[in-house]
């Protein structure tokens, strides 16, 4: 109604003529025919006769944008197309095996040197999966970089010095905890190894141990069951709580049988595995050569901030991108993508000043009603809470407006991105689970058939990388911001006839041990001077990237005073925000969230049973699957598809084809063409399975157009969810197939309501049944012919005379 008034309004001064019923008819034709393309729209007869005059009306400011919705306006499809789509209203709930086969045979997921028996923990991407990734990829550059003034872009190396990984902890703090099983020779983290005391009548019947998984509970107490009936026991069942195997006693180790063969005493103590890959770099292969490949993009960051702060003219708060790979070298990798050994992480250092956290554009996302499992519901054994992200930071459940900012922000992305909003929840971090420097930590984790699942975690680490940093490497990495008002600022340090006699005296050393003196207050460089006036000397310990040296200071070089200073520029280390996102566990939450399966298409007939002695074919008895990705992230955008071999033998067909195919890559998408002798209705259910969005079906009355003028011809353009159909003209199609899969506001309900039929429209049916439809139609026909200068005044004139 809105955009028929609209269109009222827009020809009121050309047709004072015309009388209510005709202007009404002529705006609701208009808004119905004429949405937001270049060129005309041409639907079924009669409105295929109106698609000429579209662009003269359209150059009177007559066009509005798409953006109605009339609901329940469902188009009666073009027959020849209509025959194939038969959906079922209820999709079939599908396991993980089945998803599994569905990525491998469609060319998604492949696993690693498969010719050679796999190699566990890698994983190869197929054309279509690298195309997904690649997409899920640019989205998130786009979201999150071109977005946004506050963002730069980076690429670090994957192998760097080893005194990054010295300095940040990974050398000696990446581990996990691992235990070997004597007997069967295999590995298992501890920390995924579970186990139970079980007793029955209050004695010790035995332990049950498993590996973790979402029905832990219920296959301990049936292995505990099985337990007590070979052991002949009578009496009440118990079992302990389940505990992983690093809480396990020295005495119950023993005891706990491994999880492989069943036996008690098989599996060693727990010891601590670095996830860290190494290498060697450099002809020789010593000490000195090693190298590591990087556990995570974060440090290349941290180590490029200067390089960024001094070239890129940025002030904090702003933030670092990278997207790239990643390499841990897990102890037990399993999940298919869940936990690889190589891996893909898109991550963000976003850095703010200690005490301003507040951020500019939190509004925008305060309003988000999110699922949040703080860490006190955790402890407490309660649910999540709903609630919104503006009350969470007000509560101070969530640190600062920042962290708060990048939740909300990956719940819209992940939305986006073809996740369910309904299984996404963001979990705070234990206190044993929060990293010593973390300020507040939340993982955003997503439900799929294995569980919750870990994909994206967002922590407010405070300063700690880069203070470890710019300590290893006696390098400031520091921001700098002027004072509103200047700051007068006391300071007890070394003279600077001492720091000149120091240097004298400590030579290449002099940098450090100073350093080192700047570093300490004035408490404990008097206790310094206290310890040198009574001995004569003092004892420093310099602990660096030079390696931990002590010096021995005379106390004549110990001259401290206190000076003050006015300072105009406060300097400081900023805190970092960090939200780090799992690409591969991202991808397999879409598999799963946009997976389903409905019943075969109408025209797809069933499959003859195999003749006895032939050979059977894997994909026989597979089930047609919909994976139903966002236009945005498919991996292809549409497919071209002949109705049938007859239009394929067609002559007109291989140059419309040719130009359809020549403006679709013009748009820049990705497609398919499928020329197979299969039906229409198995092509369709095959697209569907690859996640094509848009079909774009070439038929008899596309040709017959074609032939007789190309500007004319339009073909279906059919939507993957809904199977719903449109007829849109050849020559617009590829611009709006490349609307709808942009993050444009261009919807297909949109779509399809502004190019649907009129059966569903009692308005537009009582115009249709009064001959409105018919006048207007040969008025418009008329007008194409005739070319008039002023063509509003022309169809007033016309309407007039009715």
């Amino acid at each position: 109604e809105r955009r028929c008034s609209e269109g009222c309004c827009a020809l009121a001064h050309s047709m004072l003529a015309a009388s209510a019923a005709i202007l009404c008819a002529v705006s609701t034709a208009y808004w119905t025919l004429a949405p937001r393309m270049p060129t005309g729209v041409a639907l079924r007869a009669p409105r295929q006769l109106i698609a000429p005059a579209c662009s003269a009306l359209r150059g009177r400011g007559g066009a509005t944008a798409l953006g109605s919705s009339r609901a329940g306006r469902v188009r009666a499809a073009a027959p020849a197309v209509e025959q194939a789509e038969a959906v079922s209203d209820a999709p079939e709930v599908v396991s993980m095996d089945e998803l599994v086969s569905l990525c491998k045979r469609r060319g998604f997921i492949f696993p690693s040197s498969e010719v050679y028996g796999g190699f566990a923990g890698f994983y190869d991407y197929g054309p279509l999966g690298v195309e997904l990734r690649n997409n899920i990829k640019r989205a998130w550059w786009k979201d999150f970089v071109h977005k946004r003034e506050d963002m730069v872009g980076l690429d670090s190396s994957i192998i760097g010095s080893p005194q990054i990984w010295k300095a940040s902890g990974h050398i000696d703090g990446f581990s996990d905890p691992m235990v070997d099983c004597k007997e069967s020779k295999l590995r298992f983290r501890a920390d995924q190894l579970f186990w139970a005391r079980a007793e029955v009548g209050g004695e010790l019947l035995g332990y049950v141990s498993l590996l973790e998984s979402g029905d832990m509970e219920e296959r301990a107490l049936a292995m505990a069951t099985k337990m007590k009936k070979k052991a002949g026991r009578q009496g009440e069942l118990s079992l302990s709580p389940l505990k992983d195997f690093t809480e396990a006693t020295a005495e119950e180790q023993p005891l706990i049988p491994s999880p492989e063969t069943g036996n008690p005493g098989a599996l060693t103590a727990p010891r601590d595995f670095n996830l860290m890959f190494q290498t060697s770099v450099g002809a020789m292969s010593d000490a000195a050569s090693t190298a590591f490949l990087r556990p995570e993009t974060a440090q290349g960051i941290f180590t490029n901030f200067k390089n960024v702060v001094s070239t890129g003219r940025v002030k904090v708060p702003f933030g670092i991108a990278q997207i790239g790979k990643a390499f841990r070298n897990e102890i037990a990798p399993r999940s298919g993508l869940i936990r690889q050994r190589e891996f893909t992480q898109a991550e963000i250092e976003y850095f703010v000043h200690p005490q301003k956290k507040a951020h500019p554009k939190f509004a925008a996302v305060g309003s988000l009603q999110l699922e949040l499992l703080p860490s006190p519901q955790q402890l407490a054994a309660q649910p999540a809470v709903r609630m919104s992200l503006a009350e969470a930071v007000a509560a101070g459940t969530v640190a600062n407006e920042t962290l708060g900012f990048f939740i909300g922000r990956t719940y819209q992305f992940l939305v986006r991105a073809g996740c369910k909003a309904e299984h996404i929840r963001f979990r705070q971090h234990l206190p044993d689970e929060m990293a010593h420097y973390a300020c507040d930590c939340w993982d955003a984790e997503i439900e799929m058939s294995l569980g919750w699942v870990e994909c994206v975690g967002i922590a407010d680490r405070s300063a700690y990388d880069l203070t470890v940093h710019a300590k290893a490497t006696n390098t400031p990495l520091i921001a700098e911001e002027p004072f509103e008002v200047p700051v007068k600022v006391e300071r007890y340090g070394l003279s600077k006839k001492a720091a000149a006699a120091l240097g004298k005296s400590f030579k290449k050393d002099a940098k450090r041990v100073a350093g080192k003196l700047d570093e300490m207050s004035a408490e404990e460089l008097k206790a310094l001077k206290a310890t040198a006036e009574a001995e004569g000397k003092a004892s420093l310990t310099v602990s660096d990237c030079g390696g931990s040296d002590t010096f021995e200071i005379a106390n004549e070089l110990l001259v401290f005073e206190a000076t003050t200073t006015i300072m105009h520029v406060e300097k400081y280390t900023p805190n970092v925000i960090e939200p780090s996102f799992g690409i591969d566990r991202i991808l397999t939450a879409i598999y799963e969230h946009t997976y389903s399966v409905r019943a075969k298409e109408g025209d797809a007939p069933e499959e003859p049973p195999p003749k006895k002695g032939d050979k059977k074919d894997s994909t026989a008895d597979a089930k047609p699957g919909v994976l139903a990705f966002p236009p945005e992230v498919a991996p292809y955008k549409c497919v071209v598809l002949p109705l049938d071999m007859r239009i394929v033998r067609e002559c007109e067909y291989a140059g419309m084809r040719d130009a359809l195919r020549a403006t679709l890559s013009e748009q820049g998408l990705q497609y398919k063409v499928d020329e197979s002798g299969a039906s229409i209705g198995k092509r369709y259910a095959r697209s569907d399975e690859l996640g094509i969005p848009f079909a774009i079906t070439i038929d008899e009355d596309c040709l017959k157009q074609f032939k007789a003028d190309a500007a004319s011809a339009t073909a279906t353009l059919r939507e993957r969810d809904s199977t719903r159909q449109v007829r849109l003209p050849l020559s617009t199609i590829a611009q709006t197939v490349a609307q709808l899969c942009s993050a444009s506001s261009l919807t297909w309900d949109e779509l399809d309501a502004d190019f649907a039929g009129t059966g569903a429209d009692p308005k537009v049916a009582y115009l249709k049944q009064m001959g409105v439809e018919e006048a207007l139609s040969a008025a418009v026909t008329a007008l194409a012919k005739e070319k008039p200068a002023d063509p509003m005044k022309w169809l007033s004139a016309r309407f007039a005379a009715l």
